[in-house]
């Protein structure tokens, strides 16, 4: 299994009310050099979390310890840029499975779908009530249904539908890479390769 089953996740959420966030913003590129997936979280928004000296920018909404939770918000066109798969790689490894915004960048969004992170993308109306629910109470927490296909504000009870592929919706729902799916119908496979003539 390539990572764990999403189906529902109800938790806070951390604002990052930016938009055209680049991926080399997300992670800058003098740290691709690794070609796992593991440690890239230490060094998501590396260049706004910490200043040269590596001592944390108390300013940075990651260094401040009033937003926690499992869900980024982030502002329009959020994932703009190169198309690193690493950007991707480092929001999963910090601890992050969701992402809202109003608009994603499409390899972005592809590489979130291809490892668990769920972008979630809504009407800017709605990303910004989400982003007022936080400045007003930072514990307010979110439901995020991919069976459903919804977001919702649990204090308030608003919700919003989003789409998504039914491949990818599928295959996150069984924790299932694209790997993954091809061993999991491998029997199929093998079938139709038997009755399928040359």
């Amino acid at each position: 299994m390539a990572y764990n089953k999403f189906n529902t996740l109800k938790t806070t959420a951390v604002p990052l009310p930016i938009e055209n966030v680049d991926t080399d913003q997300i992670i800058p590129a003098r740290f691709l050099k690794a070609t796992e997936r593991k440690g890239f979280g230490d060094n998501l928004f590396r260049d706004w979390r910490y200043a040269q000296d590596d001592t944390p920018k108390s300013d940075f909404v990651l260094n401040n310890p009033k937003y926690r939770g499992k869900i980024l918000v982030g502002g329009k066109n959020f994932g703009s840029g190169s198309s690193r798969e690493h950007a991707a790689w480092a929001v999963y490894d910090y601890g992050f499975r969701c992402v809202i915004s109003s608009f994603f960048a499409d390899i972005f969004r592809g590489n979130c779908l291809n490892i668990g992170v769920l972008p979630v993308q809504v009407s800017a109306e709605f990303l910004q009530k989400i982003f007022d629910a936080i400045d007003n109470d930072p514990t307010t927490e979110f439901e995020v249904s991919l069976s459903e296909q919804t977001v919702t504000i649990i204090v308030s009870g608003e919700m919003e539908r989003f789409d998504i592929n039914e491949y990818k919706k599928d295959n996150m729902l069984n924790g299932f890479d694209d790997i993954d799916y091809l061993l999991n119908i491998k029997s199929n496979i093998e079938e139709f390769s038997k009755e399928t003539p040359l």
